[in-house]
């Protein structure tokens, strides 16, 4: 297995804006990169996995949901350098969004935390600018009549 610190590579990562009513939901990283910080259920594809089915592993493994995917949000780099400007961490993350189908969000692997935040609620919580992005991007995305139907 690769190692994600100082990789070769970049490591191909998938998320999703998780939507419940008018609130979606956020995870506290329990790991790096981004320990103690808020941000959207997901993880690393795993060899022979399509990315739908790592969006499916990773929401089971670590929110304990299952949802119903409504669409694709975007494709986002997550390059972290540290101190010396070197590439510490490097993701590519394809972001999708949805509405629960089954389970309780409860936290499981990689998450100390998870809640759910009003919508209206974003721009204040505390989530750094991209992922405000990523979510609002996904609320308008919701609205275009090709939501999934109840969520």
């Amino acid at each position: 297995m690769m190692k994600r610190e100082y990789p070769k590579r970049p490591f191909v990562g998938v998320s999703a804006v998780v939507f419940r009513e008018q609130s979606v939901l956020l995870a506290r990283r329990k790991q790096d990169p981004g320990r103690g910080q808020w941000s959207l259920p997901g993880g690393v594809v795993e060899l022979g996995e399509t990315l739908l089915e790592a969006l499916s592993r990773e929401l089971r493994e670590e929110v304990s949901i299952i949802i119903e995917v409504g669409g694709l949000v975007g494709v986002y780099n997550r390059i972290i350098r540290d101190k010396d400007d070197h590439i510490h961490y490097h993701y590519i993350i394809v972001g999708y969004w949805g509405c629960i189908a089954s389970g309780r969000p409860k936290p499981g692997s990689d998450i100390s935390e998870v809640r759910f935040v009003a919508i209206e609620d974003i721009e204040t919580c505390g989530v750094d600018p991209e992922l405000r992005e990523t979510i609002l991007k996904a609320v308008e995305m919701r609205k275009t009549g090709l939501a999934v139907d109840d969520c």
